[in-house]
């Protein structure tokens, strides 16, 4: 196992409720998968989960960024899904599932408070 490349990406919470309250369901639509547009607006507080989930994909979009052709990965082509236990993990479709291929692997970890979110992905060979 070899570490190919590392993303991180940081959301600020205000900014996150900000796009929530100006454009609700709209930017659910445009940033989430199906899976985790149920998830988020599950939740009491849907806002830590979506900006958490936004700091995922701009850093598993980061790390991916060591492909040829990652550039037109789309960010409903990034999702999170909770395991069973809770831990997070990266599903990819479209164009950037072409480019992981069979061999690479994606790991995540997710942690917001109530000022930030933030994602490290780590691309795995």
């Amino acid at each position: 196992m070899a570490v190919i490349a590392v993303g991180l990406d940081v959301v600020a919470m205000p900014r996150a409720r900000d796009l929530f309250s100006r454009h609700g369901r709209r930017i659910l639509d445009r940033t989430l998968t199906d899976s985790e547009r149920e998830y988020v607006t599950s939740l009491g507080d849907p806002v830590p989960a979506f900006a958490a989930r936004l700091a995922a994909k701009e850093a598993v979009y980061k790390a991916l960024q060591v492909l040829p052709g990652a550039r037109g990965v789309a960010w409903r082509e990034i999702g999170v899904r909770r395991l069973e236990d809770g831990r997070p993990t990266i599903e990819l479709t479209g164009r950037a599932a072409e480019l992981l291929g069979p061999r690479l692997k994606i790991h995540i970890s997710l942690s917001h408070s109530r000022d930030v979110a933030a994602a490290v992905a780590i691309l795995e060979d």
